[in-house]
């Protein structure tokens, strides 16, 4: 078992790619197919099932993939202990979205450009499901969650803080004048919503199922529903962090409906993975800067 073998097996894992691993390895994809053979010899397992033009961990695969994982995490921070370089470096590859990347990784990031400068942030912009699924296949790092509290398979969880959430609309919009909303007023109304796959749209919307349903407006960004929401296009359930300014400015009015679920800003990585240093310092200080941050319910 050699140690490039581990590295091509690896990436080919995260992808499930022999042609997207070559290209990535920047090898001949025969290279890529023959260490995995030879590493499957010295192995005597097959680590792949190989089913048509698609492939498949086997239960060996898996069980190796940790391990392998684990080996060049370890190898890697020896190379930079060893090579002396000062201080956390490398690109830490982070699932998130653009409620938590706007309103809440601002000081997040300042703080990692500033002090950790050789220690690079790649966001990726992600649901919720797709977040998950691209840490256990290794392909991000970390990533950050907002949903319900749940216990996702193959992940460890962090919880970083509640986020509270506001149904909102333009000042003059005819449920303002309204005492108290119920979910049949809320069926007859246009909601301006994020994309299927939110969680807190997706738990919206399953409230709202009955006899008459919610016209629902989908928009790409956050920004766009908020423009959307102020031109008189409906209402809108967003994180209160994300309207904060401008229900300060008096540009929205929240509108008295309180969702009876709660969703959570949380971090994420696969379970069983070896922590890097940077890793374990992104994680510390993520949890250090969100129990810093003001209340948004103090908005």
């Amino acid at each position: 078992m050699e140690f490039r073998q581990l590295i091509t097996f690896q990436k080919v894992a995260s992808l499930m790619s022999f042609t997207r691993a070559a290209e990535e390895l920047s090898y001949a994809q025969s290279s890529v197919t023959s260490q995995i053979r030879a590493l499957e010899t010295s192995l005597d397992v097959e680590l792949f099932d190989r089913l048509g033009g698609r492939i498949r961990l086997t239960e060996a695969g898996e069980r190796l993939l940790e391990y392998a994982e684990q080996i060049l995490a370890l190898a890697d921070e020896a190379r930079s202990d060893v090579a002396g370089r000062d201080g956390p470096a490398g690109t830490l590859v982070i699932g998130t979205m653009e409620s938590i990347t706007s309103y809440r990784m601002p000081p997040l990031l300042e703080l990692f450009h500033h002090r950790y400068p050789r220690l690079q942030l790649s966001l990726r912009p992600s649901l919720c499901a797709e977040t998950c699924h691209a840490l256990r296949q290794g392909t991000f790092d970390v990533g950050f969650l907002m949903e319900e509290e749940t216990d996702r398979p193959g992940l460890e969880t962090m919880m970083l803080a509640e986020e509270p959430l506001v149904l909102v609309a333009a000042p003059d919009h005819p449920m303002t004048a309204m005492r108290e909303l119920t979910l049949d007023d809320l069926r007859g109304a246009s909601v301006v919503a994020t994309e299927a796959g939110c969680a807190y749209r997706d738990l919206f919307e399953e409230e709202l199922k009955g006899a008459e349903m919610a016209s629902f407006l989908e928009f790409g960004t956050i920004e766009a529903i908020k423009r959307g929401v102020m031109a008189g296009l409906g209402v809108s359930l967003l994180p209160k962090i994300t309207v904060a300014a401008e229900l300060a400015r008096g540009e929205m009015t929240v509108l008295p409906w309180q969702p009876p679920f709660k969703v959570f800003t949380q971090l994420a990585w696969r379970r069983g993975k070896r922590l890097s240093r940077e890793m374990k310092l992104f994680i510390d200080q993520t949890a250090r800067l969100m129990k810093e941050e003001p209340s948004a319910t103090a908005c």
